[in-house]
């Protein structure tokens, strides 16, 4: 009988044979606008049209992927609602990465500014609403961003929250990151 030399791999410490994937993550962002039931275009605009626009700051950095910049989406075909509860603005996707990374934590992602107006003539709204800075006045209708809000789960999976909300135009711009999973 002949002897074979018989030699056995072994794979680093951490690893798997066959070479599983990392699993990482990218991050989508969507945006929905609803008015307070307070608010004076519910209770002077029903079924007018209007719209809005506003300014998102978002960072998003990874070693995989690197994203800082403003976001200006607009909507310019809005009707006000008959009734509070139904949103001005239906979730729409505001951004969304295509390279999976690392898991890094959350985008930062911040509403600076708010504007439009609803309806014409004597009875027209304006609407321009920013965040307060250092030095200057408080504006007339200061824009709060990120209002944290509980975290849930819809039809795109798991979702945080956070609001940017208008003092008084009452208004309030609702942002959903999700962190999707992926593999790296």
């Amino acid at each position: 009988m002949a002897l074979v030399p018989l030699a056995f791999g072994l794979a680093p410490a951490g690893t798997a044979l066959g070479a599983a994937a990392e699993l990482g993550v990218r991050h989508r962002i969507d945006v929905m606008v609803f008015a307070e039931p307070d608010a004076p275009i519910l209770s002077r605009l029903k079924g007018a049209k209007g719209e809005l626009s506003f300014t998102v700051r978002l960072s998003a950095n990874s070693k995989e992927s690197k994203f800082f910049g403003m976001l200006r989406p607009s909507f310019p075909d809005i009707v006000v609602p008959d009734g509070p509860g139904k949103p001005l603005v239906q979730q729409t996707r505001l951004w969304e990465e295509d390279v999976c990374h690392q898991r890094r934590g959350l985008p930062k992602v911040t509403v600076t500014r708010l504007e439009g107006h609803f309806a014409e003539g004597e009875g027209r709204i304006e609407i321009s609403a920013f965040n307060r800075h250092i030095g200057l006045l408080v504006p007339p209708d200061e824009l709060t961003p990120g209002i944290k809000l509980d975290q849930g789960s819809d039809g795109f999976g798991l979702f945080y929250a956070f609001r940017a909300q208008t003092r008084n135009s009452r208004l309030n711009v609702d942002l959903k990151i999700y962190p999707i999973d992926c593999f790296l």
